[in-house]
Parts: C-alpha cells; sequence; structure tokens
C-alpha cells in the first residue's frame, strides 16, 4: 500500500505541475479545419506545428486538426505528412475568436530526402492505436506481430520463442485478442516456446492496431487484463510481397477486381525455429515446422452492402529427439554442474482451422450493421517418451588449480523417463451481431454474441524418477512413479455475451469532454452464472495552449473459466467453478509537444486493480497450471510511463518504464510447523515483475535513408516461481533479471522513399527490395525460462535433495532476410 500511496503522489504532482505551468488560456485564437488531400480524402495523423516555437498538435484520424495560438500575433503553421508536400499557412489572429482554415495537401512527386514517420502512437483515452509499419524492419527472434507489443509499458514477455506475453499482472490467458472483430484462442496443450509456432495475426496483413492495457470499454470482451484490436487490410491495387530469412519464408498477394467490389489478400507463412534452438544447452535433433495460409476476402455488392470472409488454416509440429545436455549453474562458491544422456523423442502437433464469413450493411451514413458466424476447430497432440540418465557433479572453483571448471565431487547420479500421450478436440461456433450508430457528438455501440463450445480431452502422463538405483518417492518396498496424471473429460457448453455502450462528446469553455460508458452481460450454460460488468471511462482535454489529455477509466472485468482454468490437478472437471472477478481503476495523462522542431508524446497511467474469485495457478515455461478452484484474492498496483517520438529526425522511437506489484492470497490455507499452525497470508503471484523498460530505437544514415538501424531492447526484474509438482503456491524464489537487446542493420535498394539504381532502375515490376541482417541477443545474456527439477536421495550434506537446473532461453544468433514487393 505505501508503493501505491507514492505512485498516487508522484502521478497528482505531475499532474499538478502540468496545470500550474498552463494555467494561463486567456489570450487564445483556436485555427481549426480539416486537411485533405487534392481529391478530398481527408489525410490522417498531420503534424502541425507552430514555427518558431517547440510545440505543435497533429491531426485526428479525420484529418481534422485545432491549434491554440496567441491572439494577436502573426502565426506560421507548418503542415506535415509523410508522402505530401509541406504547406506553411501564415495568418494573423484579431483577438480572441476562432479562424477556420481548411488545408489541402499534395503528394510529393519525387523521393524523399529522408525517412519521415509520423507519432503513431497516438491514445484515444484507453486506446493505444500503434503504427503497423513499424514491425516490418523490427529484430525479433520469434518473428511474430506480438513483438511489437512487448516494448510497450505494462506488457511483459521474459522468452524470445514465445509470442505470449502477460500485461499488468495478468497471466497469458488473461489478454483479448480480436482479428476483424473474430476472437482468436492460444492452444491448450502448449508447454514450451520451442513448440510455439506461429500465432495466429499475419504482420504482412495488418491495417490497423488498437492496444490497451486495462480499463478497457464494454465493447471489448470477458477477460481481465488486456485487448488487441486487429483490423486486415483491405487491398485498393493488385501487388505481391515475399520475404525468406534463414528462419522461414512467408509470401503475400493482393488485389482487386475490374469493377474493384471484389477484393482479395491471401498470405502464406513457413516457420523453422530450428536454427534459434540450436544454441540451447539441450543438444539433439530439433524438427520445428509450422505453416499457415490466411485469406481475407470481401465482396461489395453496393455502396450500402458487403459480405467478407476471413479464413486460417494452421500445421504447427514439432519433433525432437533429445541426445545430449550440459549445464553450469549454481554461484561461485557452490559451481554446479548437470549432464544429462537422453534416449527417446517428443512429437507434438497442434492444427487449428478458423473461418469467419461477415455481412455488414449500412442504412445510412452513420448507422452500421454486421452479422458475423464463425467456426473454431482445434486438434492437439502432445506426445512423448523422454529417457535421461544424469550426472550432477560439484565444479572445482579453486582459483589457480589445474583442475579449475572440472568436476571434483559427484553430487547424484540417476535417472528419469518422462510420458505422455495428450490429447485434445476443440469446437467452437459462433453467431455474432455488432451496430453502431455514430454522429459528430455521439456514438453508440451494441453487440451480441452465442456461442456453442464442444472441448474432448484425454490425458495420460507420468514421471519415473530413479536415484542412485532408488526410486524417488523412496518407501524401502513398492517402486512409485513420482508424478502421474490420467483423466479423460468431454465438456459441451453455451455461453451468450452482449454489451451496449455510449460515447458523448461535448466542448465547454475550459475544454472538450468526452465520456464512454457501457454495460456487457455474460451467461455460461455450465455453471449458469449470469455476470453484469459495468465500465467507464471519462476523457478530458483542456482548453490549453499546450496539447495534453487526462483520462480515467475502469470498471468490472469478469473473466469466465476456460477449459483449462476449470480442471483440477487430479484431472477432474470442478462444476462449481466461477467468473474470476477484477476490478480496475486507471488514471492517465498524455501531452504532446515539439523539441528540437520534431513531435514527441510523453504518457503516464496508473492504476490498481482489485481481484477476487481468484484460480491460483503456476507458470511452467508458458504452459499454465491452474489450481482449478475459486480459492483466492488479490491486488495488482503499478504505474507505467512512455516517452516516443523523433529522437532521430525522420525516424520515431520510444521508451517505457513499468513499476508493478501483484500478490494473492489463498483464503484460509495453512500449514503446520513446530507445532504451531501458520496462515502464510500473501505471497507474489507468478507475473510479480517489479521493474520493466522496453526500448525500440530506429536510425539512419545522415543524407542516405536507404540504411536503417532498429534496436529492440528489454530489461525485467525477476519472476516468482515454485517447484510444478509442489502443493503450495505461497513457496517462491525469483528467478535471474530477463535481459535481451537485438539489432536490425537493413539496406533498402528500392521503394517508395529510396530511388532505384542502376540494377533496379529498369525493374518496373520490382517495387521494393531490401536486405537485413540481425543480430540476437546481441549481448548473449544468459536469460532463464524455468526449472528441471532433478531429485537425488542425498546431496553434499548426506540428505535427499531437490535441485532447481535452470533452462536457459536462445544464445546469440545471426539472421538474414531478403524482402521484395511487386
Amino acid at each position: 500500500m505505501r508503493n501505491l500511496l507514492q505512485s498516487i503522489k508522484l502521478i497528482v504532482t505531475l499532474i499538478l505541475t502540468v496545470l500550474y505551468i498552463n494555467a494561463f488560456g486567456q489570450n487564445v485564437c483556436v485555427i481549426k479545419g480539416k486537411i485533405t488531400d487534392t481529391e478530398g480524402h481527408p489525410i490522417p495523423f498531420v503534424n502541425v506545428t507552430v514555427e518558431g516555437t517547440n510545440w505543435g498538435v497533429a491531426g485526428d484520424v479525420k484529418g481534422m486538426y485545432s491549434v491554440k495560438v496567441e491572439a494577436d500575433d502573426s502565426t506560421a503553421l507548418s503542415f506535415s505528412a509523410i508522402g505530401y508536400s509541406p504547406v506553411t499557412l501564415r495568418i494573423r489572429t484579431k483577438g480572441k475568436t476562432i479562424l477556420e482554415q481548411n488545408i489541402e495537401l499534395t503528394e510529393s512527386s519525387s523521393a524523399l530526402d529522408e525517412i519521415q514517420i509520423t507519432t503513431s502512437h497516438r491514445r484515444f483515452g484507453n486506446i493505444e492505436r500503434i503504427n503497423h509499419k513499424d514491425i516490418e524492419f523490427l529484430p525479433d527472434a520469434s518473428g511474430n506481430f506480438e513483438s511489437i507489443l512487448k516494448s510497450l509499458p505494462g506488457v511483459s514477455s521474459s522468452n524470445e520463442l514465445s509470442s505470449q506475453y502477460s500485461v499488468r499482472g495478468g497471466n497469458f490467458d488473461e489478454n483479448l485478442v480480436y482479428v476483424n472483430d473474430v476472437e482468436i484462442y492460444r492452444p491448450f496443450l502448449i508447454r514450451s516456446g520451442q513448440q510455439e509456432g506461429l500465432s495466429f495475426i499475419n504482420s504482412d496483413m495488418v491495417d490497423g492496431v488498437e492496444f490497451s492495457a486495462g480499463g478497457f470499454n464494454a465493447e471489448y470482451g470477458d477477460k481481465m487484463s488486456s485487448v488487441l484490436n486487429i483490423k486486415y487490410r483491405q487491398p485498393t491495387e493488385n501487388r505481391a510481397r515475399a520475404e525468406v530469412s534463414l528462419l522461414g519464408a512467408n509470401g503475400l498477394i493482393e488485389g482487386i477486381g475490374k469493377n474493384k467490389n471484389f477484393s482479395h489478400l491471401t498470405g502464406v507463412r513457413y516457420k523453422t525455429s530450428k536454427y534459434m534452438l540450436t544454441s540451447l544447452d539441450e543438444g539433439g535433433d530439433y524438427t520445428p515446422v509450422f505453416i499457415d495460409i490466411q485469406s481475407n476476402l470481401a465482396y461489395r455488392f453496393s455502396p450500402k452492402f458487403k459480405l467478407s470472409f476471413l479464413g486460417n488454416l494452421s500445421s504447427n509440429n514439432y519433433q525432437f529427439a533429445p541426445n545430449v545436455r550440459e549445464t553450469r549453474f549454481g554461484s561461485f562458491t557452490n559451481a554446479l554442474q548437470l549432464k544429462v544422456f537422453y534416449e527417446g523423442q517428443e512429437v507434438n502437433s497442434f492444427s487449428t482451422i478458423q473461418g469467419a464469413a461477415t455481412a455488414e450493411y449500412r442504412p445510412t451514413e452513420q448507422s452500421m450493421l454486421k452479422l458475423i458466424g464463425s467456426v473454431y476447430s482445434a486438434t492437439e497432440a502432445e506426445t512423448f517418451d523422454i529417457r535421461g540418465q544424469y550426472l550432477l557433479n560439484e565444479l572445482d572453483n579453486t582459483l589457480g588449480s589445474t583442475t579449475y571448471g572440472d568436476s571434483s565431487i559427484n553430487v547424484g547420479v540417476g535417472g528419469f523417463l518422462n510420458h505422455a500421450r495428450n490429447f485434445l478436440y476443440a469446437n467452437f461456433y459462433r453467431v455474432e451481431h455488432l451496430g453502431s450508430n455514430i454522429t459528430q457528438k455521439n456514438t453508440t455501440k451494441w453487440g451480441v454474441r452465442y456461442q456453442y463450445e464442444s472441448i474432448e480431452d484425454m490425458i495420460s502422463e507420468w514421471d519415473l524418477i530413479d536415484s542412485s538405483d532408488y526410486a524417488v518417492p523412496y518407501n524401502g518396498e513398492n517402486l512409485q512413479l513420482s508424478y502421474s496424471l490420467r483423466s479423460s473429460n468431454t465438456l459441451a457448453s453455451h455461453r451468450v455475451n452482449g454489451f451496449l455502450q455510449n460515447s458523448n462528446k461535448k466542448n465547454f469553455a475550459i475544454g472538450e469532454l468526452t465520456t464512454t460508458a457501457g454495460l456487457r452481460f455474460t451467461y455460461w450454460s455450465f455453471n449458469n452464472q449470469l455476470i453484469i460488468s459495468p465500465r467507464a471511462t471519462i476523457m478530458f482535454k483542456p482548453d490549453w495552449r499546450r496539447d495534453i489529455a487526462f483520462h480515467i477509466s475502469g470498471g468490472f472485468y469478469h473473466q469466465p473459466p476456460t477449459y483449462k482454468e476449470l480442471r483440477l490437478p487430479n484431472g477432474e472437471i470442478n462444476h462449481q467453478i466461477k467468473a474470476q472477478e477484477s476490478i480496475h481503476a486507471v488514471l492517465g495523462m498524455e501531452y504532446l509537444f515539439q523539441a528540437w522542431n520534431r513531435p514527441f508524446r510523453f504518457q503516464t497511467e496508473l492504476y490498481y486493480k482489485h481481484l477476487d474469485n481468484l484460480i491460483p495457478y503456476k507458470v511452467d515455461n508458458v504452459r499454465i497450471l491452474y489450481a482449478g478452484e475459486n480459492i483466492a484474492k488479490g491486488y495488482v498496483q503499478g504505474i507505467d510511463f512512455k516517452v516516443n517520438g523523433e529522437f532521430v529526425k525522420g525516424a520515431e522511437s520510444w521508451a517505457s518504464l513499468s513499476l508493478m506489484k501483484t500478490y494473492e492470497d489463498i483464503q484460509g490455507d495453512s500449514f503446520e510447523e513446530d507445532g504451531q499452525t501458520i496462515y502464510p497470508g500473501y505471497y507474489p503471484r507468478p507475473t510479480d515483475q517489479r521493474f520493466s523498460v522496453g526500448i525500440f530505437f530506429q536510425d539512419f544514415v545522415p543524407g542516405n535513408p536507404s540504411y536503417k538501424v532498429h534496436l529492440t531492447g528489454f530489461y525485467g526484474s525477476g519472476l516468482p516461481f515454485n517447484s510444478p509438482r509442489s502443493e503450495r503456491y505461497d513457496i517462491v524464489a525469483r528467478m535471474p533479471s530477463y535481459k535481451r537487446v537485438d539489432i536490425g542493420f537493413t539496406k533498402i535498394f528500392k521503394d517508395e522513399t529510396v530511388k532505384a539504381g542502376k540494377l533496379l532502375k529498369d525493374k518496373s515490376w520490382i517495387k521494393g527490395l531490401w536486405v537485413g541482417v540481425e543480430v540476437f541477443n546481441l549481448f548473449d545474456f544468459k536469460n532463464t525460462i524455468s526449472y528441471l527439477w532433478v531429485q537425488t536421495v542425498s546431496n553434499q550434506s548426506n540428505e535427499s535433495g531437490n535441485y532447481a537446473v535452470p533452462n536457459y532461453l536462445t544464445s546469440r544468433r545471426i539472421n538474414v532476410k531478403l524482402s521484395m514487393k511487386f
């Protein structure tokens, strides 16, 4: 609580400082209007700056702008946008008044002398809109779209092999993802980043990106942490793209019909992470093959009616035959080495089919009605038989010793046998209606969805541990398995949910006020639970000369369980399970300003989440192991900061800082110690990452924007962990901190901003060509993702031991990419 009070004092002080600086606003003139191209189409996000000052504003998505200047001054406004020639407007204001001036920009007829990237991460209340173009050159080992999120404030990910992320103390399963209004699901049986293939989102097809780290509106569904809303592109011309690298290849083709009523967008991706996986401590034959194909088709029958279809077919196969592992760990005073010799293999398959058909009807210019029918089908298989024989030795750490670094004492010797035959089949069928009515000052949205779910799950897995010819656990009589689980469940249920939401904008003498209020309901036939979730957002933009906005948002966020949450550790289904509950309160501020005559933005958010009806869990790599019962309560508190802008002229970069604390308490839990009953109370949740920093930086050679550099970096303090087999949740230790820097170097031979050289000058069919070199884990940090638990009959103290051997992530790797546009 003390940390929360300190955070509140910090943000209140910041807000009061801004209020003091801007408390004048008397002799000002408002210049406003609309910015269009030569055909009258609005140009979004145009930079509007006041010459001779260090401040300015950005136009909105509809091309509207409003800028305040001192009255009775001769003012020069500069309007600039990528791909358009800049325009300067000189005007003399006359007292306190409002002047309307529409601006027309013309497209630039020649290649730009430098790269221009506008400040794209504009916050609209509790929603962050992200420029997807930032992703194209992003150096990332996973190659998934979600990589761009990991450097945002409040977002955490400590595994470069996975697309999963946690937001403000939530786990991977608490994030909503939509593509074209269709909810996307992640696999159920995935247990490691190595097994994880391609995420659903195809970066090449993305057009619009919205992200909220909390306090989101009622229109978004039933998760407790975040929402990612993706819109795929509607093609306007015929073109294609191909890219190949050491990690795979992808292709894209798009086009329109002769009458421009029909459009198609199809992407194919192939990924193999074998090159990355060979840097792990666990050596062997890795055979990962991940393939998917997606199509977004649309046909417009009239200006008012359109049909569209989004289809996806994904096949992610992972096969691994380990042979040897050698891991050194421990401290300088107690250095240890684990060496394992393997037999057997692991074969996993995750296949999904998803399709969604949408009928869109616009009865008027202000209203829209949608009817969406979708199907999701998943077939997952996890099978392995792995036998290992291990040696656990203490290393000689005596400086100057001739055997320094060699094994000096054997701590344990033994073996293990891991077996699994796990299968899951899931089919979801959905029908959904969405509607909206938008006017200049008021927006009403509504929706209702019905979903039928069918899940069949068969689990058979066990572990046998042999230490010095003794089975662990050892009772002196019978052979016992250290762990076993066998279950078979079939679940069929119905879900109905809907929402009603209204947004209203009003102008006052002191500023602009936007309010959004909504109500969401959810019903699940499995437990007959009906949930009502009210949510609201208030955004206020004071009538100040400086471009500052404040927002407050919150409400109730219930998360009805999916199949994983309702399954008990013994494999049985808990029919008494209820939805988890989170109450959000978010207070934020955004300040747009000019520095060095370039646009910048600073934002901060202070938040608190009260958690109830929690289902405790443990995290093992990317596998989440739930307790299957609503037995805990908890809280999350923190503050996020972010600054972004053109640190290098013409190239947008950003840096984020997050401070967060999340604890939970299993109600009524206790244990006996020395004859006394101990109640553990609150303990850190598995996502309790107290401190994190993320950066994304772009640069280019001055005067030659064809040479570009992109750098991403992340630091996150250590996460809590516990043995997956322990019955206690409150006994935790912390992993080492996660540190990673990736860098990419790109040479652009031809694109919209770079003129083609002699080699490509006559190749008009090549619209773009670039080559890149990426260095992953630039400083070769040794990061830990999970632990292999090795049990011995006796340790150095001649006592039964349980050793947590770190599973390290990938080391430094170099990747080469080639991309062409046609």
